[in-house]
């Protein structure tokens, strides 16, 4: 099954000259968010996950189902004042200004088998940050996996010495 096939190009979307990857028509697709869901539960079982960590939001979209197909579990990363335990903050910049992350502070044990999944690899900033918040609970990242990845923004680059796997490239 060739993913491609369920993910609609959007022009101009959010902003001119931006070709906007839409993964709704494959969320729709039963079939085709299937195939997408055990391709990381595929790669999830190689690098021996304990725990899937997605940030949000469609990090859950995929997280999810690839940890309850495994047995294991999720944790959430989310925006500032989402989390209603003590968390583990993380600023971190962006091109245009910065931007923070948090997780539940007990949320890692130290070295727990961590599988970061998204649904999108551009830049990497928010990937790295949440690398780095789970190291700092002394998590040990064993993958981090994405449904699309952009290439030619070289998001691999911040992430260099991690194994990745991307089931599209753009």
């Amino acid at each position: 099954m060739d993913l491609k096939d369920y993910i609609a190009n959007v022009p101009d979307f959010p902003k001119k000259g931006i070709q906007f990857k839409d993964i709704t028509p494959l969320m729709q697709d039963g079939k085709a968010f299937h195939e997408a869901v055990s391709r990381f539960v595929e790669y999830a079982k190689k690098v021996g996950a304990d725990v899937i960590v997605g940030p949000e939001a469609r990090g859950f979209i995929f997280g999810c189902p690839t940890a309850t197909e495994l047995s294991i579990g999720f944790i959430p990363v989310r925006k500032p004042g989402k989390l209603p335990r003590e968390t583990i903050d993380l600023e971190y910049d962006l091109e245009y200004g910065s931007n923070k992350l948090s997780m539940h502070s007990d949320s890692i044990k130290p070295n727990q088998k961590v599988l970061i999944v998204d649904d999108l690899l551009a830049t990497g900033g928010t990937v790295k940050a949440t690398v780095d918040i789970i190291e700092k609970m002394k998590g040990k990242v064993v993958g981090i996996a994405f449904l699309i990845e952009l290439d030619f923004l070289k998001g691999r680059d911040i992430l260099s010495g991690y194994d990745i796997m991307s089931i599209l490239h753009y």
